[in-house]
């Protein structure tokens, strides 16, 4: 069932003055929630290794927040699609929160079943970091959509950067409150997911979800006033040709992504080097994930996302080349392997994020992102999953390489949904 939003009263700002404080508002809560997601990629997977003993299920913590994203992605999608943007993403946050805050009791009481239930709630947070960038393309101009999305998306750049390198510091402070260090970066976590709630339930008004919807029902009356013949507007298509092609770039890009990431902590741990290494190397990788937005949104205005998508395959090859190739004991060259992969996943979302914006009417758009991202998340819990199990049977190597050709099966899929659209 849809929700219809009623028509924009008087007073509600135009849309260029509605979207430049959306955006303001979305760009504070993404660096707030940037430092919670880098909490549990830097050190989800050497906290499993601790409490368990073991790094065969070390990717685990990657994969239950990744499938606990999943599930707050319907939700999260839902919520908007019935109530708008603003109760949506502030619940997903809110929820993430309470996760980050279960992960610190878990760590505390020693205990892996809390905890991997807790990284499973943890994952709301990673998902409604992901569904803020639809919230900056539903009031922006078709032209200008791609750069919308990627100005949500390198807000997220501060916090992600930052939280990773406060991993020691915040083990210190978790030490003396007689709580694991590795736990640590969670409470940084909890905070920071809690004070993006807080930001978006207080200040996301108006609604650009629910603005869009009332803006494009106003359109629609003028353009039935002036055509006195054809009062009732024929329905919008259900779907346009760019939504298979967005989500499979999206899922692929994902799936190659999670899965060398997750494993790149451990591997660098199993090389002698410390929670400050790896967190140097995963804030340069969050970095890369998300600096690079506004350029690779404008080459998606200006080139199409075909091409960057294509532009991202490679990229992601090259990263996984990089990372397999390398020694294990060189944290510069692992660095830049990390880089390489946080662009190929960068230039993969914003184009796979625009062709879904361009393709899914307001009518159901919010329900479809949901289900898109849900898609998404899987293909992350599953390269989560499958790293540890890869990485102890074959190696760190054999991982990144897999990945690296894995990422040009978007290729093939994209030319060939291409030639369709332009046959029909």
């Amino acid at each position: 069932m849809t929700s219809t939003a009623p028509a924009t009263p008087a007073g509600i700002p135009a849309r260029p003055a509605a979207q430049r404080r959306i955006l303001t508002v979305l760009v504070a809560s993404q660096i707030l929630s940037g430092a919670g997601l880098a909490a549990g990629v830097t050190v989800g997977a050497l906290l499993a290794q601790d409490m368990l003993g073991s790094t065969d299920l070390a990717g685990l913590p990657s994969a239950l927040f990744t499938a606990g994203s999943a599930l707050a992605a319907v939700a999260v999608g839902r919520v908007s699609q019935a109530r708008g943007r603003r109760p949506g993403l502030a619940a997903g946050y809110l929820t993430g929160a309470i996760g980050s805050a279960g992960v610190v009791a878990a760590a505390v009481a020693g205990s892996p079943v809390l905890l991997f239930i807790a990284l499973f709630v943890y994952g709301a947070g990673t998902a409604t970091n992901l569904q803020a960038r639809y919230a900056g393309a539903d009031l922006a101009a078709p032209a200008h959509r791609a750069r919308a999305v990627s100005t949500v998306l390198v807000a997220t750049t501060l916090g992600g950067v930052v939280g990773p390198n406060l991993a020691a510091p915040t083990g210190d402070l978790a030490g003396t409150l007689g709580i694991p260090a590795l736990a640590g970066p969670f409470l940084l976590a909890g905070t920071a997911y809690a004070s993006a709630a807080l930001v978006l339930a207080v200040c996301l008004r108006p609604d650009p979800l629910l603005l869009a919807r009332g803006l494009h029902l106003q359109q629609q009356a003028a353009a039935a006033a002036r055509t006195p013949g054809d009062s009732a507007p024929g329905p919008e298509p259900s779907r346009g040709p760019g939504l298979v092609p967005g989500a499979l770039t999206m899922v692929l890009t994902q799936l190659v992504m999670v899965a060398i990431m997750t494993m790149t902590p451990v591997h660098l741990h199993d090389h002698g080097h410390g929670t400050a290494a790896s967190g140097l190397v995963i804030a340069l990788h969050v970095g890369a994930m998300y600096l690079p937005s506004p350029l690779t949104g404008w080459l998606v205005d200006r080139r199409g996302p075909t091409t960057v998508v294509a532009a991202s395959g490679v990229t992601l090859l090259a990263a996984g080349v990089t990372a397999a190739t390398v020694p294990g004991d060189s944290v510069a060259l692992l660095a830049l392997a990390l880089v390489l992969l946080g662009l190929g996943w960068n230039l993969g979302l914003v184009s796979g994020t625009a062709m879904i914006t361009d393709a899914v009417p307001l009518a159901t758009r919010a329900r479809t992102q949901g289900m898109v991202d849900v898609s998404i998340a899987i293909a992350g819990a599953t390269g989560g999953l499958t790293s540890g199990i890869v990485v102890s049977t074959a190696g760190y190597p054999v991982l990144a390489l897999t990945g690296g050709i894995l990422a040009l099966a978007v290729l093939p899929a994209i030319a060939a949904t291409a030639g369709r659209r332009s046959a029909t």
